[in-house]
């Protein structure tokens, strides 16, 4: 991280359902030029994620920049639900 940002806050700015879905976040996040640090476990012999469960991991950004990477992730949400109706939709008419 940038110097400048040493002493600044890091907040949630999206709880993702999935391992997956999180690292789609910080790619975005990151090709958007927002840091996004991924979870450190302290924890030496962790759970294996359960790849059919939902488990919330949280995606943490600089405070000074959680509203940019807000509006990201809802365009990307956005988006995702736009392109997954409009491939059902022409699935459905050639049947």
């Amino acid at each position: 991280m940038p110097e400048e940002y040493s002493n600044e806050r890091v907040v949630i700015a999206h709880m993702a359902e999935n391992a997956t879905e999180a690292l789609v976040i910080r790619g975005l996040l990151e090709s958007a030029g927002i840091q996004s640090p991924g979870s450190v476990s302290t924890d030496p012999f962790p759970i294996p994620e359960n790849p059919e469960g939902p488990h919330n991991v949280e995606i943490f950004v600089l405070e000074s920049q959680v509203d940019e990477a807000r509006k990201i992730i809802a365009e990307y949400q956005s988006a995702n639900n736009v392109s997954l109706e409009e491939s059902d939709d022409p699935a459905e008419s050639n049947n």
